[in-house]
């Protein structure tokens, strides 16, 4: 649920646009405006707005490929209308969308690919990393490329994968604007290395996966591609394609339950979304927590870092190791998210999903019973 402020104005942009060989192609990704934040979550379907979106590009030609749902909206400073945005975009293929295209070394080959959400037959999807622009204020949107992706040799193919999500990649993406940069934390799926099935190692591969992040400098936003750098354990500098070190107290030790995003039966963290507090003074992150095949798992948890300057050092990896903020039995909750309130100081804040205050809303998507609602059934008030 990216949100922003468009002048006296907030708007939010849930949904998902672009094509799907698995669940077909999709024009949800749409967006909705009011004067306050009751006002934009209280209109009804009918009421939003689908945006000029880039056309998919066919196969085997440069451009858009695949679907894309908005996760973070990154609002330019230099533009005093407030109207130029960056979409941070989480975006989906499949070999037949993206084939492997041997002189770049993109795309992916249709050998041994694992299982879709669909059944056996189906073919599972792999996830990247890119950046939109908006120059109206998020009414027409122009593609400006992927920013983080992992390529074929990092595929986790079968037999080995049976996690029934992804056959690898990055993705389930949020970003925060610290300094000069957007940084950038995402959900690691891919191998740590070059999968080679004789040479399989599940602890390797855990080691390799969970929450990790990139940063961007925001002046590279117009033109993103190839600019982002990964953490590599002591500072941000591995290629955007490159291997990454994940936060380590983010992830779930084999020791008790956890393992690879390749299992059915691995527990991890994944599906971040970061905000400011000032009300704390520090960062907030909530995540879900897969328990089960196709990210199952029944909680919200929460992690906080006290440190504002995220440049500095390895202040970025300096999170608590997350506890428990939310549990449904018998559910599946995933995509949380805080949204400001409707009072007169976070209007006057302009406060988003990326800056709040004391309190907040909690949003989250809530699937049971064949329904998959995204709710707000609690407020949130942070104490010091």
């Amino acid at each position: 649920m990216a949100t922003v402020w468009v002048g006296d104005t907030f708007r939010i942009f849930p949904g998902k646009y672009g094509e799907d060989p698995l669940w077909g192609e999709s024009h949800e990704l749409k967006y909705a405006s009011g004067n306050t934040v009751d006002e934009t979550f209280r209109r009804a379907s009918a009421e939003f707005t689908e945006p000029i979106m880039p056309a998919n590009a066919p196969v085997n030609h440069p451009g858009l490929h695949g679907a894309v749902w908005f996760e973070t909206l990154f609002q330019d400073k230099k533009d005093t209308s407030g109207k130029t945005l960056f979409a941070l975009y989480h975006n989906e293929n499949y070999p037949s969308t993206l084939p492997f295209d041997s002189t770049t070394g993109e795309g992916y080959k249709d050998v041994n690919w694992p299982q879709g959400l669909k059944g056996p037959e189906t073919k599972t999807a792999v996830c990247r990393i890119g950046i939109m622009k908006s120059i109206d204020g998020g009414r027409s949107w122009s593609d400006r490329g992927i920013i983080l992706e992992d390529l074929q040799p990092r595929m986790i193919l079968r037999p080995h994968n049976n996690g029934i999500n992804f056959a690898g990649g990055v993705g389930d993406p949020s970003a925060v604007a610290n300094g000069d940069y957007l940084y950038i934390f995402y959900g690691e799926y891919g191998y740590p290395g070059i999968y080679e099935p004789e040479k399989y190692d599940t602890a390797f591969e855990w080691a390799g996966q969970c929450i990790s992040m990139a940063r961007i400098a925001l002046a590279d936003l117009d033109n993103p591609v190839g600019k982002a750098k990964r953490w590599n354990g002591k500072r941000f500098d591995e290629p955007s394609n490159g291997i990454g070190i994940p936060v380590s107290s983010i992830q779930i030790p084999l020791q008790e339950g956890g393992g690879p995003a390749s299992s059915p039966t691995a527990k991890y963290y994944w599906g971040p979304s970061v905000s400011w507090n000032n009300y704390l003074n520090c960062w907030v992150m909530l995540m879900a927590r897969a328990e089960g095949p196709s990210w199952k798992g029944g909680g919200i948890y929460i992690s906080f870092n006290p440190n504002a300057d995220l440049g500095m050092g390895n202040n970025s990896q300096q999170w608590t190791q997350p506890k428990l903020l939310l549990e449904k039995p018998g559910h599946i909750v995933w995509y949380p998210s805080l949204q400001p309130v409707n009072n007169a100081e976070d209007k006057a804040n302009k406060y988003t999903s990326l800056n709040l205050g004391q309190k907040a809303r909690l949003f989250f998507k809530d699937q049971y019973d064949g329904k998959s609602p995204y709710v707000s059934e609690y407020l949130i008030e942070f104490k010091r």
